[in-house]
């Protein structure tokens, strides 16, 4: 099952080309009141929704994907969890050149740990990314993004995969400096996710996925998931051993070799092997 969000809040069902309007199946969600659930609610009734949502696509408005505005798949992450240096040839990368790094403390994921981006910085692909301090250089960061599905604590490896609802593309944009990463990667539209949420059980292993990324013509970034140094079932483990995971929390699994600089007027296209693909525009 591919999911989207759209327009203005609509809720979709993917089908070929075509996006079937499932909104109505939200009326299904259990009300709330505040203090409103810091985690999101819809991933986590997703499997109850399941039923309610086919049977609204066989008879409800279809449109073609490429009318509507797609917006983030997940409306409320309520953490972006985030690995860096999780691929040897972008470690590689990164020590060789110190405009990436800026004199920062850069070690392998084991050493390095996990950081935080702000939930405020996620979009859609039908959204654009707005640089800042572009006097600096901005660069791209194709990365698997992995979609919790079901809360969990110091997980195993072995039983994570349990525990995910879905995954898209997730864009890692990243403002070059001597900063902490959350403070450079956590600009408003700095987080892209996309183009859909791909359930688990349509895309049951993560671990040999090709994806690249392409500024306009040219191919910048290009791997396999199975080139992870921590593959998503030990990142699961591993971020679960320091924080609570909830449903919509979004685990952004390491960019490839390949990152680089991009500027108002650029349009990223990224694509990720059963999951599909999106472009992004850049403004400043």
């Amino acid at each position: 099952m591919k999911l989207a969000r759209f327009n203005d809040d609509r809720l979709g069902l993917v089908l070929g080309n075509e996006l079937v309007d499932v909104t109505q199946v939200l009326t299904h969600l259990p009300r709330a009141c505040y203090p409103f659930p810091r985690h999101d609610v819809f991933i986590e009734h997703l499997a109850f929704l399941r039923p309610f949502i086919e049977q609204l696509a066989g008879n409800s408005t279809r449109y073609r994907l490429e009318e509507v505005s797609l917006l983030s798949p997940v409306g409320n992450p309520g953490k972006v969890v985030a690995a860096p240096v999780n691929y040897k040839r972008h470690l590689e990368e990164v020590l060789a050149q110190r405009e990436i790094h800026h004199g920062n403390l850069i070690q392998e994921i084991q050493k390095a740990g996990l950081f935080l981006k702000a939930s405020s910085s996620v979009i859609g692909c039908g959204q654009a990314i707005e640089l800042v301090h572009t006097d600096r250089r901005n660069d791209h960061e194709i990365e698997l993004a992995v979609v919790i599905g079901s809360t969990c604590r110091r997980v195993l490896a072995q039983d994570a995969l349990a525990h995910v609802a879905g995954y898209c593309i997730g864009l890692d944009i990243t403002l070059r400096g001597p900063e902490e990463r959350s403070l450079r990667k956590s600009p408003d539209t700095y987080t892209v996710l996309g183009p859909f949420l791909v359930s688990a059980d349509e895309l049951s292993d993560p671990s040999h996925l090709d994806f690249s990324l392409h500024v306009g013509p040219d191919l910048r970034q290009q791997a396999n998931t199975s080139e992870l140094i921590l593959g998503v079932p030990e990142l699961i483990a591993f971020a679960s051993s320091f924080y609570t995971l909830h449903p919509g929390d979004v685990l952004l699994t390491g960019t490839p070799q390949g990152v680089g600089p991009i500027a108002a007027g650029d349009v990223l296209h990224a694509r990720i092997d059963g999951i599909g693909a999106m472009s992004v525009r850049v403004s400043a």
